[in-house]
């Protein structure tokens, strides 16, 4: 899998959503070409303000017929489709990401597609209490059942990278929100350790998606470089080189003049005033 065939093919899947439409948006068009699905029933502005970004096709996760189309010589699936409600009821979670989930890495598997790259959730996790700081390598520990359904996903995606094949990153996104986001006080909460910015984000899929094509299955969290992290990103940034640019703590405006990183780091650097602690004198 290289990293300079401007031939590869993306199929985007819920491209009219907020993270899948600005990904299409700000991909490097030089690497790839984008291949967009949207639900039949998105407003025809949105699907038509698309077109500027690659080509749209229409199809629905409950169809196989279509997916096949949609996927047709397509290299990887950035599989972002799905019910993003973590408070959905749970027929909606089972049609849409439980049946629409395995129907993607189905096809994926029947179309010789080479990656997918699916959506998890910091939901997946969301169980843990709030003062941990949760690794990839530590068991699932979903809050609610949206993050059920996303540690199905990542369940799915290791047997199909593992048994049958087909590389699977699952990237567990926190809150995707743009700078906008952080002039609002009603979503500091959730941005606090969890902000995963737009420019992060795109850098974030596309290393996924230039990852080395021996790589079978991996989960990486989807951070920002906040000052606090819900979820530890050092494994992600080994496995596949990510760079994340952007700190709540340094962008929000309540926060940036309190200089939090540079106190924090104060805190380890010794202070060539103080003493060691050890006796200067010799034990007699």
């Amino acid at each position: 899998m290289t990293t300079t065939d401007s031939s590869r093919l993306i199929l985007i899947t819920g491209a009219a959503g907020v993270i899948g439409s600005y990904f299409a948006k700000n991909a490097d068009k030089q690497k790839y070409k984008l291949r967009l699905m949207v639900h039949p029933s998105n407003p025809p502005e949105e699907v038509e303000s698309l077109k500027l970004h690659g080509e749209v096709v229409e199809a629905e996760l409950g169809q196989i017929e279509t997916l096949m189309n949609a996927c047709e010589g397509v290299d990887t699936i950035l599989h972002l489709a799905g019910q993003p409600d973590p408070n959905a009821r749970w027929d909606s979670l089972l049609k849409d990401n439980i049946e629409g989930t395995y129907n993607i890495f189905l096809t994926a598997k029947k179309s010789n597609v080479k990656r997918v790259i699916y959506a998890s959730s910091i939901h997946a996790i969301s169980g843990y209490p709030i003062d941990t700081q949760v690794k990839t390598t530590d068991p699932v520990k979903p809050g609610d059942l949206y993050g059920v359904t996303k540690c199905f996903g990542e369940a799915l995606g290791c047997y199909m990278g593992e048994q049958e094949g087909l590389s699977t990153i699952a990237i567990r996104i926190g809150a995707f929100q743009p700078y906008s986001s952080l002039k609002d006080d009603s979503k500091t909460g959730l941005l606090l350790d969890a902000w995963l910015s737009q420019p992060d984000a795109v850098q974030l899929f596309e290393k996924c998606i230039d990852a080395p094509a021996n790589l079978k299955f991996a989960i990486v969290h989807g951070l920002s470089n906040n000052t606090f992290k819900r979820m530890d990103v050092n494994s992600t940034r080994v496995l596949l080189g990510y760079d994340p640019q952007d700190n709540f703590y340094e962008a929000h405006e309540n926060y940036e003049p309190l200089n939090i990183r540079k106190t924090l780091r104060l805190r380890n650097m010794k202070d060539p005033l103080q003493t060691s602690g050890l006796r200067d004198k010799s034990p007699e």
